[in-house]
Formats: structure tokens, C-alpha cells, sequence
């Protein structure tokens, strides 16, 4: 299925998503779930974007010690329907859509944030997330040095393996030294305590940050001081897990982040906001995964999938 999904025209669907849901024209209720006690959740994220033409809804389970047993944490259904008559259109794999809408969603942050003259990035995590931001980021900007970290060298260097055979030159490192003199920063893990710190990062970077799970925190909340904080949706980003975003409270308790102060990408898209105005700022780029981003995703699948007339069709 991945095959179907063209990275430049993701990105660019995600951008069409985030002014829809920007100005309004999108629907878009807040993420529900419900709870399997100690174990894990599930989550139901709908959504409707008129300018896509498209009506979609995701089922996510969330289960933060599949990790320790080599099972996925995040696991998704894609359901789309047909906005004017209701009937269903296409069940699909939502993890694979998933990582690579919300590598989207950061490449965006990054053609809209990161300074023009951005040489090096730098992306810390080592699954598909990890791998999906190396692929669709390096697309925004010409990166003269593509580095890759995590916690463990071994994971890293498979990574690296990979994406080499995608045409892409990585060169695995430790986080130390991937963060050191970084532009852009793209953070994809599981981590519960801060992987990046105040003072650990060059004036100017660029950080999208997607890590998401219950009580986790990619970014010391000093990061945030005097940083241009960018979300996909603000009312969604400020609502406790799993809808919102705990980096981002954690911040607002701490008085590092103004609410009034954040940033919506749809608004860096429509021009409704300048964005970076100094090129020594920080930005930052939080994200929590909305719903909008991915029926953008599922709609370019759906169309791709009918243009190759591939896919199996079923009777309900």
C-alpha cells in the first residue's frame, strides 16, 4: 500500500488539510478513547475535509509496554466513507498510513520553519516513524548531512541500512552528536524523560517533535522559552492525553508557553502567519496526530489505489 502514496503529494495534501482545518471549513472532533485498563487504549479520530473531498475515521489502539515485548505500540484501522451518500469506500492498514502522514506533517513544519540555508538534519528514533521522517523531510530541503540516533547502535545501524537502499545517505551516530549543530530535529521515540535539553542545540534550529505516548516528554519544557511553537490544531494540542499533548501542558504549567502564542501549520500555510522572523529563534513543531491529516492520507490512497485498480473489493 505504500506504494501508493507519493511523499511530495502527501506533503502537500497535509498542507491542503491544515488550512481546511485552520479556517474552519474541516470537521474535526476532539480524539476519544476508551481505556483496556493498565494495558493499553483505543482511540476513534474522524474527520472531514472539503477542499480533499474526503470523510474518514481511524481506530488506534495505544500500548505503551508492547515496546518492551517487540510488538507495536501504536496499531490503526482507516476507514473512509463517501462524504455525500455515507457509504464505505476502503478499509486500510493505518500504521503504515500513520507514519508516513505524520513524517508529513513534520516535513511540512520544516518547509514552513526551518531556515532557508538548513544543512543538516538530524532525526532520533529507529522505527518507522524514525525511518518515514528521514525519507519525506529530506525532501524539503537540500540537506548537505543526513544523521540518524537512538538508544540502541544496533537499531540505528539497520536504519541506516535501509534507507540507504532508498538512495539516502544516513550516518548513524550517537544523540549527542547528531543534535550538535543540527538545523533541523526530528524527534520519533517512546521516551519518557526529555531526549533533547535546553543549551543541547544551535541557535535557529528547527525541531518537530512527534514522540506520543502516555506521560512522555521528547522536550525539556525550557525548550519552549522565547521558541516559536507551532501545532496542528491548537485546541487539540492543549487537552490532556490522549487527546493533547503533555510536552506542551507541561510547558504551559511551567510558564515557558503562552496559549495565546501557538501557532497553527494551517495558518503558516494560508499566510496568515508570518512564521520565522529571525533567523537565530527556535521553532518548534509539537505534534499530537490528527485525525484531518489522516483522511488526507487515506484520500490519496483511495484515489491512487482506483487508478491502479488494485485493492480487494468486498460485499458487506
Amino acid at each position: 500500500m505504500l506504494e501508493l502514496l507519493d511523499p511530495t503529494e502527501l506533503i502537500e495534501a497535509i498542507a491542503v488539510a491544515m488550512a481546511d482545518l485552520s479556517t474552519g471549513r474541516a470537521t474535526m472532533p476532539p480524539r476519544i478513547a476508551a481505556s483496556a485498563g493498565q494495558a493499553g487504549l483505543l482511540a476513534t479520530m474522524p474527520a472531514y475535509s472539503p477542499s480533499l473531498d474526503v470523510l474518514a475515521a481511524k481506530l488506534l489502539t495505544i500500548y505503551p509496554n508492547n515496546a518492551s515485548a517487540g510488538h507495536p505500540v501504536h496499531q490503526a484501522l482507516i476507514l473512509t466513507f463517501a462524504p455525500t451518500t455515507g457509504q464505505p469506500t476502503a478499509l486500510m492498514d493505518g500504521d503504515a498510513i500513520t507514519a508516513l502522514r505524520t513524517a508529513a506533517g513534520s516535513a511540512l513544519s520544516a518547509r514552513l520553519l526551518a531556515r532557508p540555508d538548513a544543512q543538516v538534519l538530524a532525526v532520533l528514533g529507529t522505527g518507522p516513524q524514525a525511518h518515514a521522517h528521514v525519507r519525506l523531510t529530506a525532501l524539503v530541503r537540500p540537506f548537505r548531512e543526513i544523521r540518524l540516533a537512538g538508544r540502541d547502535p544496533a537499531k540505528v545501524t539497520n536504519l541506516a541500512h535501509d534507507l540507504a537502499t532508498h538512495g539516502l545517505d544516513v550516518r548513524p551516530c550517537t544523540i549527542d552528536t547528531a543534535l550538535n549543530g543540527a538545523d533541523v530535529i526530528c524527534t520519533a521515540t517512546s521516551t519518557i524523560e526529555p531526549i533533547i535539553r535546553a543549551g543541547q542545540i544551535r541557535a535557529g534550529a528547527h525541531i518537530a517533535s512527534v514522540g506520543y505516548i502516555p506521560n512522555g516528554r521528547e522536550l525539556d519544557p525550557h525548550l519552549y522559552t522565547d521558541a516559536l511553537l507551532a501545532v496542528e490544531h491548537r485546541p487539540t494540542a492543549l487537552q490532556p492525553f490522549p487527546v493533547g499533548s503533555n510536552d506542551i501542558i507541561e510547558a504551559v504549567e511551567h510558564g515557558t508557553v503562552n496559549p495565546g502564542n501557538i501557532v497553527e501549520l494551517g495558518e503558516l500555510v494560508d499566510g496568515h502567519h508570518p512564521g520565522r522572523t529571525d533567523d537565530r529563534q527556535l521553532t518548534i513543531y509539537k505534534s499530537v496526530g490528527v485525525a484531518i491529516q489522516d483522511a488526507a492520507a487515506a484520500a490519496l490512497v483511495l484515489s491512487a489505489a482506483q487508478s491502479a485498480n488494485t485493492g480487494k473489493s468486498i460485499t458487506i
